[in-house]
């Protein structure tokens, strides 16, 4: 057990780092995520060679397919534009933290109880947080939020209308009622989130303070090329262009996610010292 002891601990000391870091600059450095990946195989290989059971190594090994599961999930996050990449690598590491059993079949059981603390915390904090950005810049958001209204009309009635739809089918079929109200909500929730990007999200940063990673608002022209803003962030040969030609460009901010991972943790670990076996209330 103390081994196990010991790993969250150095974990929650990490994660308390970076974000930390994230909230100050905006950016996770990899040096962050990929020494927890080392400490925690390493401290796993030692502590199976010198301090486990014989030749058991089922320590070291449940650590290395926690990374390998990880490692897929971290990616399908990103790739489905869900995690920037610093979010990812953090993922990635704690695959090597989170394997606190000797079987596969109870690590699998407690990864899936971790998602889902990791998506509630994740909800929670991304209404606060958007709620939170729209009232501290208030008055430029109420005239965006307006603007929108106004632009997507279209979009406003078509929920309307499917949500009617699916409100009175729920009169008889009560399924169709929560869809319905979901259908009439959506449209509200998109040009809510829409007006907080445009207005709370977008800022205008110098040249010279960009760093790796950044994501334009939109393309810039370099001569006749552009130099697209997409989801993989600035690069630096990108950086060193643009400082040639432009004093300052628009740069989108995303909302840092790190917290999320910090309450998941704490969450998950206490359940786990705990011992309160939320697995069978999922059954």
């Amino acid at each position: 057990m103390i081994e196990v002891i010991i790993l969250l601990a150095i974990a929650l000391i990490w994660i308390i780092f970076a974000t930390v870091q994230d909230l100050k600059s905006r950016e996770i450095a990899n040096w962050v995520s990929f020494s927890l990946i080392i400490f925690a195989l390493g401290f796993r290989f030692f502590y199976s060679l010198f301090l486990g059971e014989g030749e058991d190594f089922s320590f070291f090994i449940q650590g290395v397919i926690g990374l390998g599961i990880f490692l897929i999930l971290g990616n399908i996050f990103y790739y489905s534009r869900m995690f920037a990449g610093g979010d990812t690598k953090l993922m990635i590491s704690l695959g090597t933290i989170l394997p606190l059993y000797n079987n596969i079949l109870d690590n699998l059981k407690f990864f899936l109880i971790f998602f889902l603390v990791f998506l509630i915390s994740g909800a929670v904090y991304g209404i606060a947080s958007i709620l939170y950005l729209s009232f501290r810049n208030f008055k430029t958001f109420k005239k965006e939020l307006s603007r929108q209204f106004k632009a997507k009309k279209k979009l406003i009635i078509l929920g309307m209308l499917g949500g009617i739809v699916f409100l009175i089918i729920g009169l008889f079929f009560n399924v169709f009622f929560s869809l319905g109200i979901m259908l009439f909500l959506t449209p509200y929730v998109y040009l809510y989130v829409t007006a907080v990007d445009k207005t709370c999200m977008i800022k205008d940063v110098k040249a010279k303070n960009l760093t790796e990673g950044d994501w334009l608002y939109k393309d810039v022209k370099i001569g006749k090329k552009y130099i697209k803003a997409d989801w993989d962030g600035l690069e630096k040969n990108e950086i060193r262009e643009i400082r040639k030609r432009y004093p300052e460009v628009k740069i989108k901010q995303g909302i840092p996610f790190s917290p999320v991972f910090l309450i998941s943790y704490i969450i998950i670990v206490i359940l786990f010292l705990l011992k309160i076996n939320l697995w069978n209330s999922f059954r």
